[in-house]
Formats: C-alpha cells, sequence, structure tokens
C-alpha cells in the first residue's frame, strides 16, 4: 500500500490533510519520533501478530510491550509477530509503515489501552516516512477497531 491509498482512506473522514511525509525515516518509534518532535509514547505502533492464516493488528503507545500473559489470556493463544514478508502480504503495508488504515477486508485491528492516555497520538501512514496525527478516539474510528483492549505493558517508572 502506498501513502495514497492511506490518504484515500482518510478521505472518508476528512483526514486525509492530516497525512504527514517525512524526508527521513519513520519506521521505528525512535526515528517516527525525531521525525516528529514528539515523545515516544506518543507514536501509535501497529503491531501485526499470527492468527491462523491471517493475521491481528494491535495498536498500542510506542513505550508499551505486548505483555505475553495478558495477550494469551485475551486472545486464547501465545503472541507471535508477522515475519516482516508475511505482514507485507497480509496487510499491504511493509514493516516500518504497517498502519490500521486502507487494510485487506477481514483484518481485525484493536487499540491497546496505553493510549488513551494522550490527546494525540501518531500512527503511521502506510510507508517507513510517514504519520497522521489523530485522538485515540478518531484512532478508533478512523481504524474500524473492533474495541479496545488492554494487553501491553508499559515501562517502569522510577521513584
Amino acid at each position: 500500500m502506498s501513502i495514497q491509498a492511506v490518504q484515500a482512506y482518510l478521505a472518508a473522514f476528512h483526514a486525509e490533510n492530516r497525512v504527514m511525509e517525512f524526508s527521513v525515516s519513520s519506521a521505528t518509534v525512535a526515528l517516527a519520533a525525531l521525525a516528529l518532535g514528539t515523545e515516544e509514547a506518543r507514536i501509535a505502533k501497529t503491531l501485526s501478530f499470527e492468527d491462523g492464516e491471517g493475521c491481528i493488528l494491535i495498536v498500542c503507545a510506542g513505550d508499551a510491550k505486548i505483555d505475553n500473559r495478558k495477550y494469551k489470556n485475551y486472545f486464547g493463544k501465545k503472541a507471535k509477530m508477522l515475519a516482516p514478508d508475511r505482514a507485507l502480504e497480509l496487510t499491504g503495508h511493509a514493516v516500518g509503515g504497517v498502519c490500521p488504515f486502507a487494510l485487506p477486508s477481514g483484518v481485525p485491528v484493536y487499540l491497546d489501552e496505553s493510549l488513551r492516555r494522550f490527546d494525540v497520538v501518531y500512527p503511521a501512514a502506510g510507508t517507513a516516512s510517514s504519520a497522521v496525527r489523530l485522538s485515540p478516539e478518531e484512532l478508533f474510528e478512523f481504524s474500524k477497531a473492533l474495541q479496545w483492549v488492554d494487553v501491553c505493558k508499559l515501562p517502569e517508572v522510577e521513584a
């Protein structure tokens, strides 16, 4: 998928003009935060997991990590991320640009609770040098997420 496909998808929500393209890579949380001039936690990373013949997408805060026990308790299986070639095949987006927009039909999207602590988050927009500025509520609506889940853990905060 291209950034144009994501922009066309977001046009249905009148949000196509919020897509940003960078002259530098935003393929990782750290690079995306640098490109945007924001904290890493506000990067809404989209993780792709195996689900039989298909996949599940979970969008979480940039500082969150999948909690294997929570994932297994919720989805009934061990969390196994897709290989990069499989992610491209099943989502239409290459790793570094995987996002919850302009997906093939039948790809379920879940948003992790870790995103709800922010007023603005930045998911990728289909390429490894793009992002879109959204509220968590807009992200839920625009991604057509099935529901909010609690399958991540946040870093320990030192006192």
